[in-house]
């Protein structure tokens, strides 16, 4: 983008964000779909290597935080220190046209993979919903399938989504990210009480050190492998943070408020993740579910059952929302840039609420647009409706290009550390070790992915 494109994108919108803002926005982005699937994943890696993989991805979440947070402003020669509001901006900038490209590849297949993941999961909540309320109406051994599929319940989801997606930015979002961190607290605390609950109940902790065994050790690499993808698909903020500081009023610099917002965000989420997925290992052993609150049999207590399905779905109506508003700045920025004398493009019409006595603006061109984006993952997410193993694929593929190379990059540059000196031996090595991690991890969601769909 150009030096005069940014420099006007810098009054675009008043910022008013505070540190308490940016915590609500990063919980929303956080606790997200990947905490029902910790419990499965620690039970592969078992009692030593699930925490220690937990608290690995925290350290390493944080300091990208930092390295980003640091990237915000760029020193431009004629007029100041510029505003970047979004993670591939950054990335042109600092590091070039080249490696812009391939960010924005990378960055957009993670919102994307995003979005696939929370309208899985939250057909499954939904179906879980019905499900429940069967058997406890029905008895326990009634039928209560409600189908093979989850399809309606994702179109169900798709046709929310057509219409919370017209909130215009993340400016307008703070209520919905608000009301989304209070339910992700919701739905794990009550995943953590009706695990500790069935510990009790089985009067002794599950489990064992290596994990759940497999058919043979090939099988149980690979089950390993895609529990690595399942932890990195559960710190997936990378993407967003310079969008959501991008929010943040100033002073003080928007960098220190970042950096403390991304410490309480990522302290607060470790400690539930590590909450979801050691009790739910612990109740539930070789037979921790994929999702840990389809572990408690949808039988008693219904209510409560039902209650944390119910703020799943409202968190993930928010999430999606979280994760899908910077790929609507970046398509309607593009078609204002495109095509600047197009009437189109800055149409408005007044739409009258006659309930609550107001008017909402709305823009055909964000309607149209924004509309065909949902379809489109509605679509993708009917024909992949496997939940453990998109995450895994997702969360193993933007993990090192996104929360490791491109921060360790721009901050080698923007530092000017010179080749071979402690501190490029120390990022050098930090991204080497993790960009091992994240393949091991691709290669074996990508092989259980290709497992549930053809095997």
């Amino acid at each position: 983008m150009r030096t005069t494109e940014l420099q006007l994108d810098d009054y675009v919108s008043a910022r008013t964000g505070t540190l308490w803002t940016a915590v609500a926005h990063l919980i929303t982005g956080l606790i997200g779909a990947g905490v029902l699937s910790l419990a499965w994943a620690i039970a592969e890696l078992g009692w030593i290597a699930g925490p220690v993989a937990i608290l690995a991805f925290a350290g390493v979440t944080l300091i990208s935080a930092f390295l980003l947070s640091d990237c915000y402003r760029f020193p431009d020669p004629d007029i100041g220190p510029l505003r970047l509001n979004s993670y591939s901006q950054a990335v042109k900038l600092h590091l070039g046209e080249k490696n812009h490209i391939v960010c924005g590849v990378f960055v957009y297949i993670s919102l994307i993979g995003c979005g696939i993941a929370y309208t899985i999961v939250t057909a499954t909540c939904m179906r879980a919903i019905l499900k429940s309320n069967c058997y406890h109406r029905e008895g326990h051994n009634a039928t209560c399938s409600y189908g093979d599929n989850n399809n309606y319940f994702m179109l169900l989801f798709g046709l929310i989504q057509i219409f919370m997606s017209q909130i215009p930015n993340f400016h307008e979002m703070l209520w919905l990210s608000i009301l989304a961190a209070i339910m992700s607290f919701a739905y794990s605390s009550i995943g953590i009480g009706l695990a500790v609950g069935q510990i009790i109940e089985n009067r002794q902790i599950e489990g064992s050190l290596t994990g759940n065994p497999a058919e043979n050790r090939g099988a149980k690499v690979w089950l390993v492998f895609q529990a690595l993808g399942n932890i990195a698909f559960a710190y997936p903020f990378s993407s967003i943070l310079l969008e959501i500081q991008d929010t943040l009023r100033s002073p003080p610099a928007e960098k220190q408020t970042m950096k403390k917002a991304s410490t309480v965000s990522i302290f607060i989420t470790t400690f539930f993740f590590l909450c979801c997925g050691c009790f739910g290992y612990a109740a539930f052993g070789d037979a921790t579910p994929g999702n840990l609150l389809t572990g408690f049999g949808f039988y008693e207590p219904f209510w409560l059952i039902d209650f944390a399905n119910v703020c799943i779905v409202l968190h993930l109506v928010g999430g999606f929302q979280v994760y899908t508003q910077p790929i609507f700045a970046a398509m309607e920025r593009w078609l204002t840039e495109e095509y600047p004398q197009n009437n189109f493009n800055a149409r408005f019409s007044g739409l009258k609420l006659p309930l609550l006595g107001g008017t909402v603006r709305l823009s055909p061109m964000r309607m149209y647009l924004r509309t065909i984006y949902v379809v489109i993952i509605t679509g993708i997410s009917i024909v992949f409706p496997y939940f453990n193993e998109v995450l895994g694929v997702v969360g193993a593929l933007g993990f090192w290009p996104l929360a490791v190379y491109f921060p360790v990059e721009m901050c080698i540059l923007q530092k000017k550390i010179r080749v071979w000196t402690r501190p490029w031996l120390l990022l050098r090595g930090f991204s080497f070790v993790c960009l091992l991690v994240s393949l091991l991890a691709f290669v074996g969601s990508i092989h259980g992915l290709v497992g549930a769909k053809f095997g």
